[in-house]
């Protein structure tokens, strides 16, 4: 079965509605990198998946590292990807400078988290080392129509515009 022919309640498959995982999103190691792991949840309550570098990588000050994961993806129709930064990594300094990242349905290559380190020496990021968080969104239809926008409510101002 191809990924655009999965099994899923919105792309009409006979999916077992008692099935706790319905949907399925299919990956494709490179093939420079056939050994790199699946996303995986790190505990049953985690709202997203872990992605893993698949190479080790080397992160600075003033520089955007793109680090290798190894994989691509795709989603299930009417969905996409999106990738998070990881909490433990920030407070090392390591941050995902495009944040939520967004893997769209049509993107087919290689998934890279563009990271920086905000202080302290350079630092290694190791071959897999947790990386980043994915999460599977649903790809809501909507049309945008102009019009006049209108406040609800005397909200004015901008950025900081409801205090702190």
């Amino acid at each position: 079965m191809s990924p655009s022919e999965a099994p899923g309640p919105s792309s009409g498959g006979s999916q077992d509605p008692d099935d706790p995982l319905p949907w399925v999103v299919w990956v494709e190691a490179v093939a420079d990198l056939p050994e790199t792991p699946l996303p995986r949840r790190a505990t049953p309550g985690s709202a997203c998946f872990d992605l893993s570098c698949a190479e080790d990588a080397r992160v600075e000050s003033g520089q955007v590292t793109l680090v290798r994961t190894g994989l691509k993806f795709k989603p299930p129709r009417g969905f996409f990807l999106e990738v998070r930064p990881r909490s433990g990594l920030s407070t090392q300094g390591v941050v995902m400078v495009n944040a939520p990242g967004t893997i769209d349905r049509d993107y087919a290559l290689e998934v890279k988290v563009p990271l920086t380190l905000l202080f302290g020496p350079p630092r290694w990021i190791r071959r897999g080392e947790r990386i980043a968080q994915m999460r599977l969104v649903e790809d809501l239809p909507a049309k945008f129509r102009p019009g006049e926008v209108r406040a609800e409510g005397a909200r004015h101002g901008g950025f900081g515009s409801t205090g702190r």
